[in-house]
């Protein structure tokens, strides 16, 4: 299966309910893909003026295409993570995040032609990021990694990333089956 085919598929899925742009460049270096997703609700009585709460929810997901998954490319995943997507994506360059933000989900999605080394399975595993803004009152920002490796077909997830693995599972089944995904 080729990288690009699974990452069309796959993009064709997130669509649904993510802002896709394609390429996305980053410090001068074009990655495949970025989805962005937004989600805010409140709890009011009577009337929208008497907001007794709102919070704010986002997830921002980075596509990476490789050859193989090796430590450089588990390093700059960090880094994108620590150094642009945390504090440009979600605190927007501000010391925290705007008022009524809950959560942010820092997603990578490596896509792999050669399976993952058991060293790599186990950077894969142990990759963490999270960061609270004024002792959670302002949310919270969390890393997930979901790498896909094209030639047997297997997922590897951080923890917290585990609940993405069963859409990447799937992708490489429609792939196969040439199933277009229908997109509301």
């Amino acid at each position: 299966m080729k990288t690009a085919d699974y990452l069309d598929q796959l993009l064709r899925k997130y669509s649904g309910t993510f802002d896709i742009y394609q390429p996305y460049v980053i410090h001068g270096k074009e990655y495949p893909a970025y989805g962005y997703f937004f989600s805010h609700i409140e709890k009011y009585v009577l009337v929208r003026e008497a907001n007794m709460w709102s919070a704010d929810s986002y997830e921002h997901v980075l596509f990476i295409e490789t050859p193989e998954v090796n430590r450089s490319v588990i390093d700059e995943s960090y880094r994108l993570v620590k150094e642009y997507m945390e504090p440009v994506l979600v605190r927007k360059g501000a010391e925290v995040p705007a008022e009524g933000h809950m959560y942010s989900y820092l997603t990578i999605g490596l896509i792999a032609e050669r399976p993952l080394s058991e060293e790599m399975k186990k950077a894969v595993k142990h990759f963490k990021f999270e960061k609270g803004y004024r002792f959670q009152v302002r949310g919270f920002s969390q890393a997930h990694i979901v790498c896909a490796t094209m030639e047997d077909e297997r997922v590897y997830t951080n923890y917290v990333g585990r609940k993405s693995a069963k859409m990447y599972k799937d992708n490489f089944r429609d792939v196969r089956e040439g199933k277009p995904e229908i997109c509301l």
